[in-house]
């Protein structure tokens, strides 16, 4: 996938207005319209155009999007993947601008779109009461607001309270980016999963006309850990066993997502790819789920002579075994 550098694409540069980039915008749109415009690559130029006045011209994407493009530094002509959870802690408004246009349709966009945007971009889509050109309701509930946040699986086994950090941005008086941030102090309730949102009542857009504010609603990401993945109430943990362990049978210490260290046999005879189930031990829940412990082997590095010597009188006992048999090679 191509990284899409809309600023390239509406000729202006990082630092634009809001005004700026509605010219420029309008500029274009009025040459390749296709209703109008006699250009051969008028749709498909259309269609970009569009793209990227939904983002700059939407403070809260643009932001967003400044940030990836800064820390990813993406390179022209590669091939381009949105970092995992690029956008944690970043706070979307529903019914944020920017959809469509000119020539343009809701659902017109790239894949590069899609991928970093997909989710907001299909938010309610309610109007916020401060838009301009519409007519002002007497009172009108607040916009909900989203953000994907990052927590340690530990959070999900016991339960936490954290002081989150939240990003977003909005348009100054001047036409120029204004980048916003907010601290939140956010109870983790014991058994969230990943993709559950937490819903913080009042911490959306004020309302309008003496109305409430909207909701705040935080989805649920865990943190990328070397040590154990989530799937669902289900937790699945490499083990690394030693070959003895593996091949006579082993009584190991193993350490728990929640802090707890339990007792675990492995069974003789190890084989590739085997898994122990720990029932009850994944993330808490009625029903909670289960940890499944992944069986790794660990070969210890020979340093000493007599450790050496253990391997070469390990090579020597098993003088009849073949690794590789089973990929066709011959002993």
């Amino acid at each position: 996938m191509e990284f899409k550098n809309y600023y390239e694409t509406l000729g202006v540069t990082p630092g634009a207005t809001a005004d700026e980039i509605k010219k420029a915008y309008r500029k274009l749109a009025r040459k390749y319209h296709p209703d109008v415009s006699k250009e051969p690559d008028a749709v498909a130029r259309m269609t970009d155009l569009n793209e990227a006045n939904a983002v700059l011209s939407d403070p809260e994407k643009r932001a967003a999007y400044d940030r990836l493009a800064q820390e990813s530094r993406p390179q022209p002509g590669q091939d381009f993947r949105p970092p995992p959870h690029w956008d944690a802690g970043f706070e979307f408004s529903d019914g944020a601008g920017g959809h469509g246009g000119p020539g343009g349709a809701p659902g017109d966009y790239s894949d590069f779109f899609e991928q970093l945007f997909g989710r907001t971009a299909r938010a309610r889509g309610a109007a916020h009461p401060d838009q301009p050109g519409r007519s002002q309701p007497q009172a009108q509930r607040g916009t909900d607001h989203h953000a994907r946040i990052e927590l340690d699986l530990a959070d999900a086994y016991q339960g936490a309270e954290r002081t989150l950090t939240l990003q977003s941005a909005h348009q100054a008086n001047d036409g120029s980016l204004a980048r916003d941030e907010r601290n939140l102090l956010v109870k983790i309730p014991q058994g969230v999963r990943e993709g559950q949102l937490i819903r913080l009542a009042g911490q959306g857009s004020p309302g309008w006309g003496g109305a409430p504010a909207g909701d705040l609603f935080l989805e649920v990401l865990f943190k990328p850990d070397p040590r154990w993945r989530a799937e669902g109430r289900d937790v699945y943990q490499p083990l690394m066993v030693a070959p003895w362990e593996a091949a006579l049978g082993a009584s190991v210490e193993v350490g728990m997502p929640g802090g707890s260290v339990v007792e675990v046999t492995v069974p003789a005879g190890w084989k590739a790819a085997r898994k122990l189930r720990l029932k009850g031990r994944g993330i808490p829940g009625k029903p909670p789920g289960d940890l499944y412990l992944e069986l790794h082997l660990a070969l210890p590095t020979a340093t000493t002579d007599a450790e050496r010597a253990a391997y070469t009188a390990l090579a020597q006992a098993f003088s009849h075994y073949n690794p590789r048999a089973a990929q066709g090679a011959q002993p």
